[in-house]
């Protein structure tokens, strides 16, 4: 048999998983509104603010003092340490340094769990609406994602009647989202507690992202592992992207029984085998170093916030009030367009760029996320713009 004949039996071209995989209809708008300088940034979650100096030096000095060989698969000790210690103090629940992976972003850590967790074919619930990439995770690894909706009628939170009818026996697995991407609802203890027994209760491994943990507004916030009991079957995920301002430096982590994160961290072998030295030496000086610059880029995530929802409710237009991480979540149904249509138009129009709500999932039609991570200029100029934009697009179809 000749050699292209092999070759074209068995096909040269992607897979068909990853040839298959959605794109993110946020990359999409993000592009688009790169390509406009004079775009208004509202359709991207990432903070406006530099990363803090402190932080910099830090990465800074350890690349001069050669810092810049492997590190150990989990990472550094120092850094596990201090995550541990963070954990243990800031979380309300105690986790040792053998229990955390430093990963390169949350996502990595996301994807890094499921890909221990689930085989091919394997259910997750998962939120819907709900940050896109956990959702294309699952398909990369062939595990079949279950939504589980997200709605105003519930307050945009879980609801176990909807789990129950979910489930079943190749169920899996769970992912809650507290603080919400792109919704900012805030499980409350009482709720996280049913949540955590639902998956008890069924042997289910329950994800609980939290990388938003820091970037709260009213209270309430808890980490699953504070209400956990002490066998769950429990991964949470965390992340210095938002709460430090350090989205381009891809560290996150994740606390996970002993003997998984032992296989975890065996898994970051064949796949990173360890996240860049600089930057983790940055994360370490993040974290022990002083906090009062998370507060200050919460105080004004806050404040804007009041401001955007002020401008909205002056506009005719619902949305939710979140508790959390730095999205509205906003009604924009009476335009009568498809969400990616409008925001398309948006930025043609307006030079406002705003995330469709069809990118967090079927539930998310009718809605657009709008990002507080930009000035409160941004937001208010913005805002205003949309509500214009609904206001002659309602106007037209009728």
């Amino acid at each position: 048999m000749h050699q292209h004949e092999v070759a074209s039996r068995a096909g040269i071209g992607p897979s068909s998983i990853a040839s298959s995989m959605p794109v993110s209809r946020i990359r999409e708008i993000m592009d688009l509104a790169w390509a406009d300088p004079e775009a208004i940034h509202l359709e991207v979650g990432e903070p406006d603010f530099p990363t803090p100096e402190h932080v910099v030096e830090a990465a800074h000095e350890a690349a001069r003092a050669g810092h810049t060989r492997y590190s150990p698969n989990a990472g550094i000790p120092e850094l596990r340490e201090a995550l541990a210690e963070k954990v243990t103090r800031r979380n309300g629940y105690v986790a040792l340094p053998d229990q955390v992976v430093v990963t390169q972003g949350g996502v990595q850590a996301l994807y890094l769990t499921l890909l221990a967790l689930l085989e091919p074919g394997d259910e997750i619930l998962l939120p819907d609406p709900a940050w896109p990439d956990i959702y294309m995770i699952s398909h990369l690894i062939g595990a079949r994602a279950v939504p589980y909706p997200l709605v105003a009628e519930g307050g945009f939170l879980p609801r176990p009647e909807d789990l129950e009818r979910l489930v079943t026996p190749r169920t899996r697995a769970i992912l809650v989202n507290s603080p919400s991407n792109p919704l900012g609802t805030v499980v409350s203890r009482e709720l996280m507690d049913t949540l955590l027994g639902f998956a008890r209760e069924r042997g289910l491994w329950f994800v609980s992202d939290e990388v938003y943990d820091e970037v709260t507004f009213d209270g309430g916030f808890i980490s699953a592992g504070s209400v956990a009991d002490p066998n769950d079957r429990l991964v949470s995920i965390y992340s210095f992207s938002k709460v430090y301002a350090m989205t381009g430096w891809r560290v996150g982590y994740l606390v996970a029984p002993p003997g998984l994160a032992k296989l975890l961290t065996g898994m970051q072998e064949p796949i990173i085998s360890c996240v860049n030295t600089p930057a983790q030496m940055a994360a370490l000086s993040a974290v022990t170093g002083p906090q009062d610059v998370v507060r200050e880029m919460r105080d004004a995530y806050k404040a804007r916030r009041d401001d955007l929802l002020d401008v909205l409710d002056s506009g005719g237009l619902p949305c939710s009030r979140p508790s959390g991480a730095f999205y509205v979540w906003t009604d924009v149904s009476k335009a009568g367009l498809p969400s990616i249509e409008l925001c398309r138009s948006l930025i043609e129009n307006e030079h406002v760029a705003v995330a469709p709500g069809s990118a967090f999932g079927e539930l998310g039609e009718g809605y657009v996320r709008l990002s507080l991570a930009s000035s409160r200029e941004n937001v208010i100029e913005g805002a205003s713009r949309l509500i214009d934009f609904l206001d002659r697009s309602a106007c037209i179809s009728s």
